[in-house]
């Protein structure tokens, strides 16, 4: 087998890793992940964030790359983006909580920083 083979196989492992991770940080807006695999998630949320931000089709297009599945895009989107859009970066937040049992690896939890669904931000921000 060739070295750029290999590459290319682990590469696309590395990548289904990262979407399934994705989902379960939209889904979860927290989770318990391994170091280093929270800070590579963190450098992957991070910029389909701010792309999120701007809305426009272009954004929509390259998160569609990225992202394959349609609602997590929409998600993306429409919850977790209008949340952060004071904010310049940093959406993310990673918190080390020790050391597993099993193999001392080291594990944190990695998880949005201020984030509110749109439905309690509409209900914060309405007057009564």
């Amino acid at each position: 087998i060739e070295a750029s083979a290999i590459e290319a196989f682990t590469a696309k492992k590395k990548l289904e890793a990262q979407l399934n991770a994705e989902k379960k940080a939209l889904e979860e807006q927290a989770k318990r992940e391994v170091d280093a695999r929270a800070k590579e998630l963190r450098t992957f949320i991070e910029p389909l964030i701010t792309k999120a931000k701007r809305g426009d089709l272009n954004s929509i297009r390259q998160i569609s790359k990225k992202l394959p599945r349609k609602e997590i895009v929409n998600q993306l989107i429409h919850d977790v983006a209008p949340s952060f859009l004071e904010r310049n970066g940093g959406y993310t937040r990673i918190i080390k909580l020790g050391f597993r049992d099993n193999d001392r690896a080291s594990v944190s939890i990695i998880e949005f920083v201020d984030f509110k669904k749109t439905d309690e931000v509409k209900e914060v921000a309405k007057p009564e």
